[in-house]
């Protein structure tokens, strides 16, 4: 009897305890809050499809024009079938056709480009001169001169935008000064304007007795600042043995161009070089700023 009790209570004890260390319950977790709603007219960052948020953007590279739209397309296509199919033409018809090809709102410059027959290696088949157009170019042109003191006053008088001797020099050596399109400087004063050439030289502006930038002692340096003023034009053979110069602008009557250009070629072809052999002006190709070129029979 004893020993059944003592199994009797053995075999409840378990259950004693079970019941006095229950297992704990785990205890739920509780939610993340929730990010609150983006306010109205915040920005909303989001993921880019396939790179990081940190990633540079790509930049266009310099010099390459935004795509053109299928009308501006179809009008330049049109354009330049029309001077293909032109062929080369007399110079009053060519200046007829520029005109009638004009699309731009502005007042474009109408161009020449003349193809000579030089040797561009030669340093003797250079062409390089200025003349004085009837008509000028159609904008101002903004002059500087070299000149001593005594003259200036000369300069001043004639229309010449900067006037200056040694200080000149300085002001463009040293800050790099170059407002002005056109430099003219005295004979006496070129020995000074000589160590301008790495400045002016690659810029087309050191002068020059070719191109009649350089006036001598006894000319008349007014009438030389006058002539630029009006219109006197610049011109140089480049490496590929062409020559390219502003004739006038689109606004002009077709007469004046024709005048300005007729005094431009036959300007170049008393320039020819004494070394140059055979054809002097092998083609000539009139433009304008935002049309195609039109061959020209002169």
């Amino acid at each position: 009897m004893a020993n059944e009790t003592a199994a009797t209570q053995a075999s409840d004890q378990p259950k004693a305890e079970a019941k006095a260390s229950p297992v704990a319950e785990p205890k739920p977790t509780e939610a993340a809050p929730a990010a609150p709603p983006a306010e109205s007219g915040a920005p909303t960052a989001s993921a880019p499809a396939g790179g990081d948020l940190g990633a540079p953007k790509k930049k266009k590279p310099a010099g390459v024009c935004p795509p053109r739209g299928k009308k501006l397309k179809k009008v330049v296509a049109a354009n330049a079938k029309k001077a293909k199919d032109a062929g080369t033409i007399p110079l009053k018809q060519a200046v007829a056709l520029i005109k009638s090809l004009k699309r731009s709102k502005f007042d474009e410059t109408i161009e020449i480009h003349i193809n000579t027959g030089i040797d561009p290696t030669q340093g003797d088949q250079m062409v390089r001169g200025a003349v004085p157009l009837p008509h000028g170019i159609g904008k101002s042109v903004r002059v500087a001169v070299f000149c001593p003191a005594d003259k200036q006053a000369i300069a001043k008088a004639a229309g010449a935008d900067v006037v200056g001797a040694a200080d000149l020099v300085e002001k463009v050596q040293k800050e790099n000064f170059m407002d002005f399109d056109v430099a003219l400087t005295t004979q006496d004063l070129m020995p000074q304007v000589a160590r301008l050439g790495k400045v002016l030289g690659p810029r087309g502006l050191m002068p020059t007795p070719k191109a009649g930038t350089v006036v001598p002692a006894n000319a008349d340096l007014a009438a030389a600042i006058k002539e630029f003023k009006a219109g006197k034009v610049e011109y140089r053979s480049d490496k590929t043995a062409q020559i390219h110069a502003g004739v006038g602008k689109m606004s002009f009557d077709d007469q004046k161009l024709v005048e300005n250009i007729n005094v431009f070629v036959e300007a170049v072809r008393a320039a020819k070089p004494n070394g140059v052999k055979g054809n002097f002006i092998l083609g000539i190709v009139l433009s304008a700023t935002m049309c195609p070129g039109v061959r020209v029979a002169m």
